[in-house]
């Protein structure tokens, strides 16, 4: 008996799992990524997905039996509609690798249009499905005449689902892409496996006892919610503008703070419902405790392995993700440095026993100050253009303190002033212990390295100014890519990426060379084929007239502006790839460093990769072409 209730309550804490864990991945990918066809075929069948296990939440707590049954009629929603939400996933994903097929997609309607059918016959009738059995602790329905036709449909809807799922995977153009689809068909079942009801089936209620059904039940969810998450992870990157890095840094994190955290909650919820009291507390504040201090701890240890987590997801660009990360905390805005000078100000007057000071910064632009304001606007205006003159302090042999009546401490870097430390001069009779000294120097160099480090910033900001343009530029060309339409989006995603820009760099390197242009893998490309009758038949013609179209596509319109980015990028492709001169020549020619000529050549690649894939999307879409 004790074995049977941990069984229920084990399967009943993973079935609200996969409830969450689905409405979860439907919020994400609703929230992020509706436009896609793919995202929102995925979103269909979490929906469904949902429907179907909601049903095995409800019909544990219902009291009567005829309410049960209603129930299970209920879990139909999703049980019919799976098999056409598995079609229209699969569609949407061939769709996505660049094979459209009007047959496909009205099969797809027929499919949703039976599934309703069929929902309607088991809400309404007891031609599928009919008021069943209680056994052993299970509730479930009875077989109707229609159930074995429902069987045949659902089978067959789910492996032609595959069999797409598998020619998509055939289709795809890179390592990557083909990485993906293995992952998503090998967890393409898992909706299948969750919501099949196979008590349905003639034999298995009689071959299985309770115990080994909740048994299979708990594995089974456990395979479905790692498929759901597995699909989920693909799904991401479907149309998505963001690096892959940032996908997956939100998806993991996601998950961790919204379904795990939600999973674990329900679980002590569950664990504690049979508790009347402990400690004297009623039932209810010993679990509102305990869900506070779970939701609270786990927080804390997400936030701890977080360092570790982002370990594993920026594998490759470890070290660069960590330097922008430690810039993030460590870059001081200007209130953190007014506040940091304004608390060793007043560390300082406590320790000379004055009642003001100030900071200056780049000429006489106060940074902070302490103390009196018109005693400090007093010392700023007599401040003279030079010190040279002034007569000096001698308190610390490292400092050069100049009494102006007020002492004045100048803070210098590589020879060259940054700002000023002034405080209001001790009495005459003021003597300081060599600890206070000490104190006194640390404190200073601690303003020094403060404004040190400003000047350093604004260098960084600086280049950062000049940088963003260019970055935003790229990014324009990258959604220029998206405003074509949907269905063509992933190819072109697939076709810009890593592999094939490096087979894009070959070509160019290899433009004049024609034994090695004509092992390229590019002229494979439908619009290289295409060229081949403008060229004499001729391969490599073909595929360097392609190449220089692809270049003089990103050549701007109207003049030379000077300092262009556009412009930049076109001429460094037309002079190092079509006139074949060589770096050094470039970089004079342009007036940059040869390392610069390197990172710009870099961007301009990937935007050929990115011409290049729109032509070959619109040979291959824009003649109407499909298959099937």
């Amino acid at each position: 008996m004790f074995g049977m209730k941990f069984l229920t309550q084990i399967n009943f804490i993973l079935s609200s799992g996969i409830v969450l864990i689905a409405f979860s991945l439907l919020a994400y990918m609703a929230s992020t990524n509706f436009s896609n066809p793919v995202a929102r075929a995925f979103c269909a069948m979490m929906a469904f997905v949902i429907a179907t296990y909601s049903g095995d939440l409800v019909i544990p707590n219902v009291k009567e039996l005829n309410t049960a049954f209603s129930w299970l009629r209920f879990q139909w929603l999703g049980i019919s509609f799976i098999p056409a939400a598995y079609f229209h996933f699969a569609d949407a994903i061939l769709r996505a690798s660049g094979s459209f097929s009007l047959w496909r997609r009205w099969i797809s309607w027929v499919l949703y249009i039976l599934s309703l059918l069929f929902f309607l016959i088991a809400l309404k009738t007891d031609l599928l499905v009919y008021d069943g059995r209680y056994h052993g602790g299970l509730v479930y329905l009875t077989p109707g005449p229609l159930f074995p036709i429902f069987t045949a449909f659902f089978f067959l809807s789910c492996l032609s689902s595959l069999f797409i799922l598998y020619k998509a995977r055939q289709k795809a153009f890179t390592s990557t892409s083909r990485r993906r689809l293995s992952y998503l068909l090998g967890a393409f079942i898992g909706p299948g496996i969750g919501v099949f009801p196979y008590l349905l089936l003639s034999r298995t209620a009689n071959l299985l006892t309770p115990p080994l059904v909740l048994f299979l039940s708990i594995v089974g969810n456990v395979m479905v919610a790692l498929m759901l998450t597995v699909m989920a992870y693909v799904v991401a990157y479907y149309g998505a503008l963001a690096p892959d890095r940032i996908i997956k840094h939100q998806l993991i994190h996601y998950l961790l703070r919204g379904p795990f955290v939600g999973i674990c909650v329900i679980g002590v919820i569950l664990l504690l419902s049979g508790v009347d009291s402990f400690l004297g507390l009623p039932g209810e504040t010993v679990t509102i405790f305990a869900v506070v201090m779970t939701i609270v701890f786990l927080q804390i240890l997400i936030n701890k392995a977080k360092p570790f987590i982002d370990r594993l997801i920026y594998s490759r660009d470890r070290d660069e993700v960590t330097w922008i990360q430690e810039l993030d905390k460590r870059l001081l805005t200007t209130t953190d440095l007014q506040q940091f000078l304004e608390s060793i100000l007043v560390a300082l007057c406590e320790l000379l026993r004055v009642r003001w000071g100030f900071v200056t910064f780049q000429g006489k632009t106060v940074e902070a100050h302490c103390g009196p304001l018109s005693a400090v606007s007093k010392a700023l205006n007599s401040l003279p253009a030079s010190l040279e003159k002034a007569p000096r302090v001698n308190l610390a042999e490292d400092l050069n303190i100049y009494d102006l009546g007020f002492w004045v401490i100048p803070i210098k870097l590589n020879e060259e002033e940054i700002g000023l430390l002034a405080l209001e001069a001790p009495p005459p009779e003021a003597e300081f212990s060599s600890e206070e000294l000490e104190v006194f120097n640390t404190l200073v160099r601690r303003i020094a390295r403060a404004l040190e480090d400003r000047v350093l910033q604004q260098k960084v900001f600086e280049a950062l100014q000049h940088i963003i343009p260019d970055v935003e530029s790229i990014r324009k060309w990258q959604s220029s890519l998206y405003s074509m339409p949907l269905e063509g989006a992933e190819a072109i995603l697939e076709l810009a990426g890593p592999e094939y820009q490096h087979w894009i760099k070959e070509a160019l390197s290899n433009y004049w060379a024609g034994h090695k242009l004509a092992q390229s893998p590019l002229l494979k490309l439908k619009v290289v084929e295409k060229a081949l009758a403008e060229h004499e038949g001729n391969p490599v013609k073909a595929l360097r007239a392609v190449l220089k179209e692809a270049i003089e596509a990103l050549k701007p319109e109207g003049k030379h502006p000077s300092g262009s980015l556009e412009w930049m990028l076109y001429n460094i492709l037309e002079m190092r790839f079509l006139q074949g001169k060589r770096p050094r020549e470039v970089a004079e020619r342009l007036s940059i460093s040869e390392s610069d000529l390197y990172r710009k050549q870099r961007i301009a690649i990937e935007q050929v990769s990115k011409i290049l894939a729109e032509m070959e999307r619109r040979e291959a879409y824009g003649n109407g072409k499909h298959d099937g």
